[in-house]
């Protein structure tokens, strides 16, 4: 029984869901902006990129993990329906998550949200989307972000720095990463753009605090745990943990969810914690 089934028996938290479309890159989008339940005030806001290596994934698959950081780190959560490869190949997914950034900071007010706390986060492919629509919101004077998550995040399309997968018992195969990264840059220059590959970046100052997990048992750790060593060496407060699941276990683990919502409360609600200037490098767990 994999994690989402297990979860799939605990009763959701409850959250206000409101369904939108907004403006893509290409088309509008479908989107989900979730709330606490019955909370009124202006929140921050989070924008929620979802796994599936490119090719899949879906608003209901991320719906467990936005629920819960909605719930336990008292934010609203805009999570979409962003274009998939190989329909719409790079750089369509990164420039719609720029551009529901951008509703966020154009619209939010009328749905009491705060845009000076904004944030982004994603897992899988969703946590290379969520790295590249940091580069972008930088690179084009915004939306000002407070913080960015990666959970698990698929970094580099080289595929140099991929790990073991039968010393790791990773249920994640190199073949498989190989054919979605085929699928979504078809075209082998894209592969050195840091908007497709965020850990060949040379340029990774002026980014927002960031949080980044990643599975023991999973060939993309190596790769993740290089990019929080290079945002470190760039001055970004970075925070790294490793957690001993495999990798389709990680965006739903209660743990990473719980760190997660904490870096959330500290980087949103500032008064809540610790100082922003602070760099945090905890160490992997076992």
């Amino acid at each position: 029984m994999d994690a989402r089934r297990k979860n799939a028996s605990a009763p959701p938290p409850a959250v206000d869901i409101e369904n939108l479309q907004i403006s893509g890159y290409l088309a509008n989008l479908p989107a989900r902006l979730y709330r606490p339940a019955g909370r009124r005030e202006t929140l921050p806001a989070v924008l929620y990129l979802h796994g599936g290596g490119f090719v899949g994934g879906s608003l209901a698959e991320a719906d467990a993990s936005v629920r819960a950081l909605v719930t336990l780190a008292r934010v609203a959560v805009l999570s979409i329906d962003y274009s998939l490869a190989p329909r719409h190949p790079f750089p369509a997914a990164p420039e719609d998550a720029h551009a529901a950034l951008r509703w966020l900071a154009r619209y939010g007010a009328e749905r009491r949200l705060d845009s000076g706390r904004l944030a982004v986060a994603g897992d899988d492919a969703g946590g290379n989307i969520a790295a590249a629509a940091a580069l972008i919101a930088r690179d084009r004077n915004g939306p000002a972000l407070a913080a960015q998550v990666l959970i698990g995040p698929m970094l580099d399309p080289s595929m140099t720095l991929l790990g073991d997968a039968e010393r790791l018992r990773s249920d994640l195969k190199p073949q498989t990463c190989a054919q979605r990264y085929a699928q979504y840059l078809p075209h082998s220059q894209e592969r050195l753009h840091p908007y497709a590959s965020p850990l060949t970046s040379r340029r990774l100052h002026e980014l927002p605090p960031t949080y980044l997990a990643t599975a023991k048992c999973d060939v993309l750790h190596c790769e993740a745990e290089h990019y929080a060593s290079a945002l470190i060496a760039a001055g970004v407060p970075t925070q790294i943990t490793r957690f001993a699941v495999r990798h389709e276990e990680l965006a739903q683990h209660p743990p990473l969810l719980a760190e997660v919502a904490e870096f959330l409360r500290q980087r949103l609600h500032p008064a809540h914690g610790a100082p922003l200037s602070s760099i945090a490098s905890s160490h992997p767990q076992p």
